[in-house]
């Protein structure tokens, strides 16, 4: 783990984690909330230097909750959102910045909001895979909504519980040396 004092943090600015998900007890433990269990997670490595947010509105609004915390484009520098993709194994992470929403509702909400896609993301694998390392993403819009609608297992959520040190480290380079070597890191 980084020691955050090694780190230039400029204290003036706000460093904002969002974690994206569903409000409400039947959303809990969720593949599609693993940006709240995810940001719950790293909070408790990291609080103190970070802001973190858990937005009350539903996923698809998203938006609503970030953007009065957004007051301007050099704000989003210090933003990094924690979400669920389907396109990478349970377990794994993938760091990325200026992308579009790859279809992800909740992201969409936040780029129509700030009007803007700079800013980082932080995307955390839910789908399981073979013995052989293949994905086994369900087929079907029916079928992956009963997916990510789904309960994480005890083991799913042990190992996730693990990859929270791996995203703790990676939201301290990022906001302590660079998105750049975070990146490099661990991508």
């Amino acid at each position: 783990m980084f020691d955050t004092k090694d780190f230039n943090w400029d204290t003036n600015k706000m460093k904002l984690v969002v974690g994206l998900g569903n409000p409400g007890d039947e959303y809990e433990n969720s593949r599609h909330n693993i940006g709240r269990i995810m940001a719950s997670l790293v909070k408790a490595k990291l609080d103190g230097k970070i802001k973190f947010l858990l937005p009350d509105t539903f996923m698809n609004n998203s938006g609503r909750a970030v953007v009065p915390l957004i007051k301007s484009k050099k704000d989003l520098k210090d933003l990094i959102v924690i979400y669920d993709d389907l396109d990478l194994p349970l377990g794994k992470m993938k760091i990325s910045f200026n992308r579009s929403a790859g279809g992800h509702r909740g992201l969409d909400s936040i780029i129509k909001s700030l009007k803007s896609e700079e800013f980082l993301r932080i995307r955390i694998g839910i789908a399981p895979q073979t013995p052989g390392g293949k994905l086994k993403k369900p087929k079907g819009e029916k079928e992956v909504i009963k997916f990510i609608l789904g309960k994480f297992k005890k083991p799913e959520l042990d190992e996730l519980k693990k990859l929270s040190k791996k995203v703790a480290e990676a939201i301290e380079m990022i906001f302590g040396e660079s998105k750049e070597k975070a990146m490099s890191l661990y991508n």
